[in-house]
């Protein structure tokens, strides 16, 4: 019998909608461990570059690779920081501007912890995960994204 872990998606199609956001809080009511909750939820931005609105930003990635670049983020956080639980979704395709595109959301006895923790993923991410971000614009053009 193996004892291999077996690896979590992060990511879903299209944008991460409110009702995916208030679920996994709602599932957390039971745990009476849990203090505190941090979320990060990343948005689309409608930024102008080059005198164009960005309408939508269509997102792809490596995924089984993103998907283990994350584990080892989540492994790595859980060492650093005593939280309870921490979920991460990432969307993939296509996210209009307003739209969310990033939750992270984690869970610990005390508000610093979470709220450290959260940070940490959240620029690890940033840094680390290999997705890709190509910027529409109206006119049928686009820019690749550049993360700052």
């Amino acid at each position: 019998m193996s004892t291999a872990k077996k690896t979590k998606n992060i990511f879903i199609d299209g944008p991460i909608t409110p009702e995916r956001i208030a679920t996994s809080i709602a599932h957390h009511q039971a745990k009476t461990d849990i203090g505190a909750h941090d979320i990060f939820l990343g948005q689309v931005r409608a930024d102008t570059i080059e005198g164009k609105v960005v309408a939508a930003i269509d997102y792809s990635a490596h995924a089984d690779m993103a998907n283990a670049v994350m584990d080892a983020i989540r492994e790595d956080t859980f060492t650093n920081y005593p939280i309870t639980c921490m979920h991460v979704f990432h969307s993939l395709g296509t996210v209009k501007a307003g739209e969310l595109c990033l939750f992270v959301f984690t869970s610990s006895a005390h508000r610093n912890t979470c709220m450290d923790a959260t940070r940490y993923v959240v620029e690890r991410i940033k840094k680390e995960l290999p997705v890709f971000g190509k910027e529409l614009f109206p006119d049928s053009t686009h820019v690749w994204k550049q993360n700052n």
